[in-house]
Order: C-alpha cells, then sequence, then structure tokens
C-alpha cells in the first residue's frame, strides 16, 4: 500500500464505519478518498441530510456504469446542496439521473453529475434547478433517436455537450435564454448528430451567434455582490437575495417579492428605455427596503379584493415617496419605469376600470406634473401629499385612504370580467404579500413560507476537505470547471538522518555553494550618505563642510545618513512531481531519478535556508481526475529542520503527473505572500499525463493554461525539466522558462545554482 493512501477499510470506526457501510461499494477509487470526502459532508451537510446523501451515492454505485458517477456525486454534492440552500434538490437529481439511466443516455448522467455544483452555484435555488432540469429533459426527449418512432435507441447526441457547457452557457445566459438557444439547436440540427454535437459543445458558428443574440440584460449571478453590498450600505438590511426564473410563465410572470427566507428577484433584467439593467435591480431592492422599514402588515379578514387591491397600490406610493424623499436620484429611475396611463383611455361601459384609475393615482403621487384633471383624483393626492407632509404616515392611515377612494370611486363596470391591464402594471413593485396577515383559514394562506428552523451544526472539520480546481479544455475553449479533486496530505515522515548524510555526501558542493551565498546574503543595514535630514551625523562630511565654513566657502548642508534594511523580497515554492516514472534508474548509475531529486532538493533547501527566503515544498501526483494528492513537505513557517528532514526522507514516486491543478494549488498559497517576487519552481521528469486523458494535448494544454493564470497573479514559474525529450513540450507550456537537465546525475549540482541565478 502507498505510503500517502488513507487508512484501509478495517481502521474505520463508529460514523465512518457505518457510512462506509452505507455506501456499499467496492471500487477502490472511492475507497482511497472516501475519510476526505465524508469530512467535507459533514461539514457542509446537515447531519439529517447525511443518509440520503449516502443513499443516492450507494444508488448511483449499483447503475452499472463504473465508478464515475458514484465518483463525482460524492465530490459534488455537498457544495451543490449548500449553494442550493438545502437538500431539498436531491430528489429532482435523482429522479433525473435514473431517468438518464432507463434512456440510451445513460453516459451523460457523469458529465450531469460533474458539472452540477457549478450550476448550483449560478442557479441558487432548488426552484431555478427545477427548471435547469427541464430544460435538459425537453433537450433529450427532443434528440434521442428512435428505429421506428416507437422505442428510443439511439442517445441524443447533443446531451453530454450540453452538460459539460452548462456552467459556461449559465454564466452567459438567463434560463429563459438557455432555453431560447437549446430550442434553436434542436429545431436546426434534430436531423444531424454531429452538426448537434457542434452546437452544444459551442464549436459551431451558429452556436456562438445564438448565444451573442440571447446575451442581453444583466444577469443576476454577475452583480449579486454589488446588490448585497447595495442592500447593506444604503438599506442597512442584511436579507438574502434569492433569484428567480421568468423563463416558465408563459401566462403570467412572477413579480418580485419578500419573505422570511430573503428578498425574492428575477434573474436576469433587461435594460428598459432610459434605465439600465442594474438600476431595474436597485429600484425593486429599494422598493422592497423601504416597505421593510415603513410598512406594517394589516388583518385582511373582511376586506373586498378590490379594496385590498386599492391598499396595495396606495401603500406602494406612499413608499415610493418615502425612498424618493430619502434618496432623489432614485426618483429619475422610477419616472421611468413607472407606466403613464392616458386618462379616458379606459372605456367604463364596458371593461372594469379599477386597475387604471389606481395606476393613475399612483402616478399622480410620483410625479407632480402628471397632467390628470379628475376632480376625485386630485382630492386623494391631495390628501396623500398631506399625510405625508409632516412624517412617514403609516399603512394603517393610508389604508383608510384608500378604502374612502374605493367607495367613492365605484362604479357598476368595476364588476365586469373583461378588465383593462394597459399600463397598470409596475414592473419594479413587489407583490405585497408582506402586507396581510390572516386570523381564519384561507386559501391566500398558501402564499406563505414558514420560516426554516436553524440548523446547528455540530461536526467539527476532522480533516482537510478536498479542492475543486477547473481543467481548460481546448477543444472548447472553456474551463471545465470543478473538474479536478485536490487531496492534501503532510507527507509521511521517515528518518531525517538520511537527509543529514546526504547533505555531508555534498559538503564540497556545500562549501563551495557557501562562498556563493554569503555573497547574496542581505546585509541588516546599509548606509545612505549626503542626507540634509538623517537620524544619525555623518562626521566625514560634518567635519569638511565646517572647514569650508570657517575658510569663508559654502559648507555642503548635506551632513546627515540614514539606513535601509538591504533584503531580500523573495517567496520560494518548490514542486516536486512524484509521479511514478521517477522510479526509474538513472542511465548507467545506481541511483534512481527519485534519489537524484532528494539530494538536489535538500541541497536546495539548505540554501535558501541560509539566505533566509521564506518557502514551502510540496510533492504531487495523480490517479485520475478525481484523486489528486498534494503533499506538504515544508511549509513557509516551518525551519529546514528534523520534521521537514524527515518528511523529506520518505519521498515516495507514484501514480500519474496531473500539473495544472498543482500549480493552482501551489499558486493558491504562493499568491498571499507579501513579498516583492514569488517564484514557482517545478521540478519534473515528464509531460503532464494521467490515466484518465488518452488526449496527450488536453493537459498540456491545461498546464499551460495554468502558467498563463499565475503570470497574471505575479507569479514567476520556471521548470526545471529531467526528460531528455522534453523540448517536443515544455516550450509550449512555460515559454522560455524552463531548463532541461540531460544528465540528471547532475541535478543536485545544477539545481542550487539555477536558483540563485533566478533570484540573484
Amino acid at each position: 500500500m502507498s505510503p500517502h493512501a488513507p487508512p484501509p477499510r478495517g481502521s474505520r470506526d463508529g460514523w465512518l464505519a457505518d457510512a462506509w457501510r452505507r455506501v456499499d461499494t467496492r471500487f477502490p477509487q472511492v475507497d482511497a478518498v472516501f475519510d476526505a470526502l465524508m469530512a467535507e459532508a459533514r461539514v457542509l451537510l446537515p447531519e439529517a441530510d447525511l443518509p440520503a446523501y449516502l443513499e443516492a451515492a450507494r444508488v448511483l454505485g449499483k447503475l452499472g456504469r463504473g465508478v464515475e458517477p458514484m465518483l463525482v456525486f460524492l465530490e459534488e454534492w455537498p457544495s451543490a446542496a449548500q449553494a442550493l440552500g438545502g437538500p431539498d434538490a436531491l430528489h429532482d437529481v435523482m429522479a433525473f439521473v435514473m431517468r438518464l439511466q432507463k434512456s440510451p443516455n445513460g453516459k451523460a448522467i457523469a458529465p450531469f453529475l460533474q458539472t452540477l455544483a457549478p450550476v448550483a452555484r449560478r442557479l441558487q435555488t432548488a426552484g431555478q434547478l427545477q427548471h435547469y432540469l427541464a430544460i435538459a429533459t425537453d433537450l433529450m426527449e427532443r434528440t434521442t433517436g428512435s428505429i421506428h418512432g416507437h422505442h428510443t435507441t439511439f442517445p441524443s447526441p447533443g446531451l453530454p455537450p450540453f452538460f459539460e457547457q452548462a456552467p459556461h452557457l449559465l454564466g452567459l445566459l438567463s434560463l429563459q435564454g438557455l432555453k431560447h438557444w437549446v430550442d434553436y439547436g434542436v429545431r436546426n440540427h434534430h436531423h444531424h448528430p454531429e452538426r448537434q454535437t457542434d452546437y452544444f459543445s459551442l464549436q459551431s458558428a451558429d452556436a456562438r451567434a445564438v448565444l451573442q443574440r440571447e446575451r442581453r440584460g444583466v444577469l443576476f449571478a454577475d452583480v449579486e455582490r454589488k446588490l448585497d453590498l447595495y442592500l447593506r450600505a444604503m438599506w442597512a438590511e442584511s436579507a438574502t437575495l434569492v433569484p428567480y426564473s421568468t423563463a416558465f410563465h408563459e401566462l403570467r410572470q412572477p413579480v418580485p417579492y419578500y419573505d422570511a427566507l430573503g428578498l425574492r428577484v428575477p434573474d436576469v433584467f433587461d435594460a428598459a428605455p432610459g434605465v439600465s439593467g442594474m438600476d431595474r435591480y436597485r429600484a425593486v431592492l429599494a422598493h422592497m427596503a423601504g416597505h421593510r422599514r415603513w410598512s406594517r402588515p394589516l388583518i385582511a379578514d373582511n376586506w373586498s379584493p378590490f379594496q385590498r387591491m386599492a391598499v396595495e397600490c396606495f401603500e406602494d406610493a406612499r413608499i415610493d415617496r418615502l425612498i424618493t424623499r430619502e434618496y432623489p436620484g432614485l426618483g429619475r429611475v422610477l419616472l421611468a419605469l413607472h407606466p403613464r396611463p392616458v386618462q379616458g383611455a379606459c372605456d367604463d361601459r364596458t371593461t372594469s376600470c379599477l386597475r387604471h384609475r389606481l395606476a393613475m393615482v399612483s402616478r399622480a403621487m410620483l410625479d407632480p406634473a402628471h397632467g390628470y384633471t379628475e376632480p376625485l383624483l386630485l382630492q386623494t393626492v391631495e390628501r396623500l401629499n398631506e399625510l405625508l407632509a409632516d412624517g412617514e404616515g403609516s399603512t394603517a392611515a393610508v389604508a383608510e385612504q384608500a378604502l374612502a377612494y374605493v367607495a367613492r370611486s365605484r362604479r357598476p363596470s368595476d364588476q365586469f370580467a373583461k378588465v383593462w391591464f394597459d399600463d397598470t402594471v409596475v414592473p419594479y413593485r413587489d407583490d405585497n404579500r408582506h402586507l396581510w396577515r390572516f386570523i381564519e383559514d384561507s386559501d391566500d394562506e398558501d402564499f406563505f413560507d414558514d420560516p426554516e428552523k436553524a440548523r446547528v451544526r455540530q461536526n467539527e472539520l476532522q480533516a482537510l476537505p478536498p479542492r475543486h480546481y477547473p481543467e481548460w479544455d481546448h477543444h472548447s475553449q472553456t474551463y471545465r470547471p470543478d473538474w479536478v479533486s485536490l487531496y492534501e496530505h503532510l507527507h509521511p515522515r521517515g528518518n531525517p538522518a538520511d537527509i543529514d548524510a546526504l547533505l555531508n555526501k555534498h559538503a564540497a558542493l556545500a562549501k563551495r555553494l557557501k562562498r556563493v551565498l554569503d555573497l547574496l546574503k542581505p546585509q541588516d543595514k546599509v548606509r545612505i550618505r549626503y542626507q540634509e535630514e538623517g537620524s544619525e551625523l555623518d562626521l566625514d562630511v560634518a567635519i569638511r563642510s565646517l572647514i569650508d565654513w570657517r575658510g569663508g566657502a559654502m559648507p555642503d548642508p548635506r551632513i546627515n545618513m540614514s539606513h535601509r534594511t538591504d533584503g531580500r523580497h523573495i517567496a520560494v515554492s518548490l514542486l516536486l512531481d512524484l509521479s511514478e516514472s521517477l522510479n526509474q534508474p538513472v542511465p548507467g548509475g545506481q541511483q534512481t531519478v527519485l534519489e537524484l531529486s532528494q539530494e538536489a532538493v535538500a541541497l536546495l533547501a539548505w540554501a535558501i535556508e541560509r539566505l533566509g527566503d521564506p518557502f514551502a515544498i510540496a510533492g504531487f501526483h495523480s490517479n485520475t481526475r478525481h484523486d489528486v494528492r498534494y503533499l506538504h513537505i515544508k511549509g513557509y513557517g516551518e525551519a529546514f529542520g528534523e520534521d521537514v528532514k524527515a518528511r523529506m526522507a520518505a519521498m515516495q514516486a507514484g501514480w500519474s503527473t496531473r500539473m495544472g491543478a498543482a500549480l493552482r494549488h501551489a499558486a493558491h498559497t504562493l499568491a498571499a505572500r507579501p513579498a516583492d517576487k514569488k517564484l514557482l519552481l517545478v521540478l519534473t521528469d515528464g509531460q503532464p499525463s494521467d490515466v484518465d486523458s488518452p488526449d496527450e494535448r488536453q493537459l498540456i494544454e491545461d498546464t499551460r493554461r495554468a502558467v498563463r493564470e499565475l503570470d497574471r497573479q505575479g507569479i514567476y514559474t520556471h521548470c526545471i525539466s529531467l526528460d531528455p525529450n522534453a523540448d517536443a513540450y515544455v516550450g509550449d507550456i512555460f515559454g522560455q522558462r524552463h531548463t532541461v537537465i540531460d544528465r540528471v546525475e547532475r541535478l543536485p549540482e545544477r539545481l542550487p545554482g539555477l536558483f540563485l541565478a533566478l533570484t540573484r
């Protein structure tokens, strides 16, 4: 057994042993990472939801589709459930999986589950996820082929690439836009499998063109943080923002509202004439924040629907007046969004005009230049203005005004079934469910959500959970989000005396290095002379100036000196490729490449320690994208002492080289170091590769992309390759920042010298 593997199943006890029995699997890939996955699940999921999570994993493991669906689900679902706000969506997810399983589309289960967490982070609610699953179901049913039109036989060619691209698509489109984009692809490429694959993988020109056409408006997911800061700063509100989709309501579009669970807003807002999508979000949130601050609920029993409609309209008008009084700049936005009903446009002989009359009152309250001449409307607006002249008024007082207006303006046509709706919908207002309380049972109570009981998580973090990193797909030129699962471990310990023996073996080389290091080692203080102001008097210059003064010459006023610290502001991370190929013997020698790497790293660590630069050492290897191991050998805050030497002495090689994820994780820590120069050294003996990536360019391109990401973070990456054939690929990844050491036996000598040259 590898020294880096988790404990065998027999060593599990307590809850972990029970969890392992529940999943009921013999997949070694799951066994290798099960403990770390359960540590993450117990942090992210409530205790009551864990049995359903384990049962779903067990079902996925019994589908007969290998380890991939089960392993992906164990990795992705905890973060997906956290993004969706609870476990309610698990039933919908598993129902959709079983639907895929019973169809010819079983191979789409893995890509669906793999992108579930990033999709959930974009959608954020279980309701939004249901709409997403409806789009996927529609795509599956319309593109799954059959022989004679009775039984589906051929899998949908567009479904797997659709799932792979879903996080990218939802980053650009609302659910409504996604629905239109999918519908175009199905209608135009239903009978062409190759074109369908190209369309849903975003490789065809029309796919990108339709995507660009549907990219309109402001997506809530892109501005959520700004809106949250806006609420906190301007309205002192910390309520949760929850998006809803506008794509699946043909008859009546939902409107914003708030309840005990948060403020509900559309997932996208198109620009309106003179108003941007962002300003529309601000208007909606300002109106709801005004209600939360100034409105109080009323008892709705024994009030007619017409009366309640009038109360809601008058209260909305009061809130609009108060928020524009608080922030006058909002007045322009509200006026631009509020409809302008035309007086006399509604014929009350054939149509119910109650909504029209109320909309006119609302407009007149907001717009002093409304231009209406109806006497009752003018009297009502005047009374409302008097109510707000000396203060904020109240919901109860406004309700009295509304009831009086309904009584005085009542007409026989108000009972007609035909209702006038033109120019009566105010798009930034909520549905006012918060204004009413019911004493008796009523159907209206269905609108109210019971507040969730607070859940207390009693499970503490027992181990570092896996980190999920994206991977670059060079075919589609997009990222595969959360594609790689990386597990951190502290490297096992060995005998530190072995490293001391290696340093003694290279004592002559260390002696030569010491002379170079003494020249590079920073001095504590450096004098800065000839200063008019300083911390000390420069005696030589002061005496010379005194002589000049007594001799009648102009003395030099720069008689002081100061000091500065002459230090190296460098942080270094050394990343070691610990793949299986390091166990190969050096041609013509007795040692393996791993043993020579040990000697070189020990000398390098000794040299960096003498220079005083903060540095870290870590190794990595991988066994598919589900299991990338990142082994900490030395941390930035540790000295090069017995503990570090013990870990270095136990270095072992195995598995493959998924380098991109390791680079991103090393940069995660290095980027936070306070240093002027940040250097990431990569020591490897071969090109990036893994057993689950048959395309050899795939991981090369991903590593190249990772290096570019590090460049943008200000991290200088340099590769030391021990592969004599590295010239074929290493330049593609690292550009000119690489060194190929053909004679591996010279590594202990070359590596410290190369570091000194890079940091001189």
